[in-house]
């Protein structure tokens, strides 16, 4: 009140006073008039006594404190209504009307589109993984939530706090009646086509929220499996529905879906979390790196670890006697790691505190992802591993360029840690689940962030390849360019012969184009082999399978998947794979995406020359499979170019043809197809393999020497040598058949990002790297000097050109050969 007395006159606070006394004294007004109507007879007709002006001024100091302490009961009613609303377990039941009450403002306008696009694509994703034995393909075509939103806290919300972690609970109940989702299904013979319209969907459950990194974040999940219900209808929609009997057990696969996926994402122990930045970059990433290190374990017991998990196996002797009870400092564990499909394990330690510190390179392709720690014992002597336990930890990026990993702790609570830039190293030391003790200490490091704008992050150090070179847009086409895919080598490829023996090769997959390459005869192979595919719309991901080849089957060494999304024009990229299904293994790749649009046909056309043809020179095949019974074939090329068919001579009896036979077609842009037969003289021909030449956008007048791996067969490869023919170009002298500026772009590329590996291996203070990238440095050095030479000569070549030309111009002007014999 001291405070409010030193503020001085405030006209605002006299005009409420003066409105207060109005409200709360009525006759204030008549009071007023009978003091001034006093006032004037004491001044003019006769005086009162000196009293009545004190009167006056105590009356009116006992209603201004009267006031000011009704608006201090005011604030101390408002101040404790906050206290009450921050530390009670029970929120008011109002606040979550008005939740619900915005919630629905804003739904059919914002929210809905917005959760429609983003759950369109997880539920077409999950649909593909998960068919029904009726259904054999399913196409989503329409999605949409409806208008209606879901109720949050009908029953008002309840706080509670594990440590020093607080947790919101609140109802969820979603029941609405007008979504939309239709899916297109081939289902089995011979029932044919049909329509499911999904329009009535019931969730109800418990929802936890609870805030994380000092409000940087946000875990939810429910604390239950939550009711799930939906109506399914048959048919094109609308009126013309069918009855649910003409597809049974549609609508409870579709339920078992919906709360598997639920189960294994959001329910409890398992936790989604919504990122809060600070600022919101608005990138999209499609891919990531992260070196997992598994460093040690503490406090573990067998009996403990053993009772908790109901999926462990148990551990048989040679003699077949099951073997437990054995002291828990002879445990032996390792830990295997799993990221999707891509699983990883540690040596095999002893004790009841084993140090691993084992690490290894492990790939996201999405925005996030789960990496998972199995705990194994091996028993000496034992057939099988021993599950013991497990744990895990999340990994998402955040809008601001930063990392989010976070993890069931203690007591159900949660363990977050914010790595605010690339190559930060976090640690996290989290319990294994349903296990009374034990704890696993592991490192983890995001060392890179791949975008949908070819971008990436890296150490902090953000390289955007397509701003760098030409300032152009973030947003490339994916049209009108070829993917440059160099297969450079290979590590601790595993050996599954029964010698030791190992002799490994590749198959990349691009779309429908399958390519392969040649054999090398070590676990730690060097290929160097460009395979080049069209970049083709909608189709981002890179399929790598990697074979040994064997007498009777060739062995699996493990497959990998490469994200192609945003790969920039000009930049050469150098990553290394690891192979997914098996414990070890990785693929060195180098990553390139060329433009191929010169209107002169010097980097080729799509729609042909027009006066040029393609000459195509079938010399040979190899492991042909065998279509005669005797274990021989009698193979010919039947060649499809358009509506041209031609055909080559037969070879009798071999699985190795040599043709060596030219073939050519008007250049007009059609398929070419080759379909190798082989030749029966009574019965019709039986095909023993085909594949697509992709011959449309190769450079003009250059012969391409390509194998090219037939499809539909299991083995067999076929050699041809393919060259596009432009009679006006042949005429032309080039020194080299690249366009200079795409050269020097290149050259651009490769010098960014040996700076970025060089900036990455000071940081890591790795020499040998240093001594590596400082080599390549000097040849890309060389490399430019050779290209400033060429440029140089090109350049007195033209100006050589331009000389001669302006001398014919000159003498076969008429006028100007006149005026210069004058002077």
């Amino acid at each position: 009140m001291g405070k409010r007395n030193k503020r001085g006159f405030n006209v605002e606070e006299a005009m409420e006073f003066l409105n207060y006394l109005t409200v709360e004294k009525p006759l204030l007004p008549f009071l007023i008039g009978l003091i001034a109507l006093g006032w004037a007879i004491e001044r003019w007709v006769f005086p009162f006594s000196n009293w009545v002006p004190l009167v006056v001024a105590v009356w009116a100091t006992i209603q201004y404190g009267s006031y000011q302490r009704q608006m201090l009961v005011e604030d101390l009613n408002k101040k404790w209504k906050r206290v009450i609303l921050n530390t009670s377990p029970t929120t008011p039941l109002e606040h979550c009307e008005w939740l619900n009450k915005l919630l629905m403002e804003i739904w059919p306008n914002f929210v809905n589109p917005k959760l429609s696009i983003r759950f369109a694509s997880l539920v077409e994703k999950r649909l593909r993984h998960r068919k029904s034995k009726l259904i054999e393909r399913v196409e989503l075509l329409e999605f949409s939530l409806g208008s209606s939103p879901p109720s949050l806290g009908l029953q008002g919300t309840r706080w509670s706090t594990t440590g020093d972690q607080k947790i919101m609970r609140l109802g969820f109940d979603w029941d609405t009646s007008d979504m939309s989702i239709l899916l297109h299904a081939k289902l089995a013979k011979p029932i044919g086509n049909a329509r499911i319209i999904i329009n009535s969907l019931h969730i109800k459950g418990e929802l936890l929220l609870m805030p994380v990194l000092d409000g940087k974040a946000l875990l939810y999940s429910f604390m239950s499996v939550p009711e799930v219900r939906i109506g399914v209808a048959f048919g094109s929609g609308g009126s013309q529905t069918l009855p649910a009997t003409e597809l049974p057990g549609v609508s409870s696969w579709l339920v078992k879906i919906l709360t598997d996926s639920l189960v294994k994402t959001m329910v409890e122990p398992r936790r989604r979390c919504f990122s809060l930045p600070a600022v919101e970059l608005r990138k999209k990433a499609v891919g990531g790196i992260v070196y997992v290190k598994v460093v040690s374990a503490s406090k573990l017991s067998r009996s403990a670890l053993r009772g908790s998990p109901s999926r462990r196996q148990h551990s048989f002797t040679t003699n077949g006697t099951l073997e437990e009870h054995l002291d828990d400092k002879d445990l032996q564990t390792f830990v295997e790691v799993e990221l999707e499909e891509l699983t990883r394990r540690t040596d095999v330690k002893t004790g009841s505190t084993p140090t691993w510190d084992s690490t290894f390179n492990m790939v996201l392709h999405e925005d996030a992802g789960t990496l998972r720690f199995h705990l194994y014992e091996s028993t000496p002597n034992s057939v099988k591993y021993d599950y013991l336990a497990s744990c895990e930890i999340k990994v998402r990026y955040v809008a601001d360029d930063s990392t989010i990993f976070w993890a069931i702790g203690p007591e159900s609570g949660i363990i977050a840690k914010h790595a605010e830039f690339c190559g930060k190293e976090v640690e996290l030391v989290v319990p294994f689940e349903r296990a009374s003790v034990g704890e696993l200490t592991v490192r983890l490091v995001l060392k890179e962030w791949q975008f949908s704008d070819g971008s990436h992050s890296l150490n902090n150090f953000l390289v955007n390849s397509q701003n760098s070179l030409n300032g152009s847009s973030n947003l490339l086409s994916k049209t009108g360019r070829k993917l440059n895919i160099t297969v450079v080598e290979g590590k601790d490829l595993i050996s599954k012969d029964r010698n030791g023996k190992c002799e490994p090769y590749v198959k990349l997959q691009y779309g429908k184009v399958l390519q392969k390459a040649r054999t090398a005869r070590t676990c730690n192979p060097v290929w160097n082999q460009k395979f080049d595919f069209d970049e083709i719309r909608g189709d981002e991901c890179l399929k790598i399978k990697c074979y040994s080849e064997d007498m009777f089957s060739d062995n699996n060494l493990g497959s990998a998947r490469v994200n192609l999304e945003g790969l920039a024009e000009g930049f050469v990229r150098d990553v290394w794979v690891p192979l997914e299904k098996v414990n070890c293994g990785e693929l060195r790749l180098q990553l390139e995406a060329i433009r191929v649009s010169d209107p002169e046909g010097s980097r080729g056309s799509i729609t042909g020359s027009g006066n040029g043809w393609v000459e195509l020179t079938l010399i040979e095949a190899r492991d042909l499979i065998a279509a005669d019974l005797r274990g021989t074939s009698d193979p010919y090329v039947r060649v499809h170019y358009g509506n041209l068919k031609r055909r080559t001579k037969v070879m009798f009896k071999t699985l190795h043809p040599r043709w060596n036979q030219t073939l050519e077609f008007p250049d007009n842009g059609s398929p070419l197809e080759l379909h190798v037969k082989d030749h029966n003289a009574v019965l019709l021909s039986s095909s023993i393999g085909n594949c697509v030449v992709e011959y449309q956008r190769l450079p003009p007048n250059q012969m391409f020497d390509k194998w090219i791996p037939l499809q539909g067969v299991k083995r067999g490869e076929i050699h041809i040598q393919i060259t596009r023919k432009v009679p006006d170009l042949l005429k032309r002298a080039s020194l080299d058949s690249e366009p200079s500026l795409t050269r020097s772009v290149q050259i651009s590329g490769q010098m960014k990002e040996l700076m970025v590996k060089l900036q990455s291996l000071i940081e890591d203070g790795s020499l040998e790297g240093l001594a590596t990238v400082a080599t390549e440095m000097e040849s890309l050095q060389d490399l430019q000097e050779e290209y400033m030479v060429q440029c140089e000569t090109e350049q007195t070549l033209l100006l050589n050109k331009i000389k001669d030309l302006g001398q014919e111009i000159f003498n076969s002007s008429p006028s100007l050969s006149r005026r210069s014999s004058s002077n």
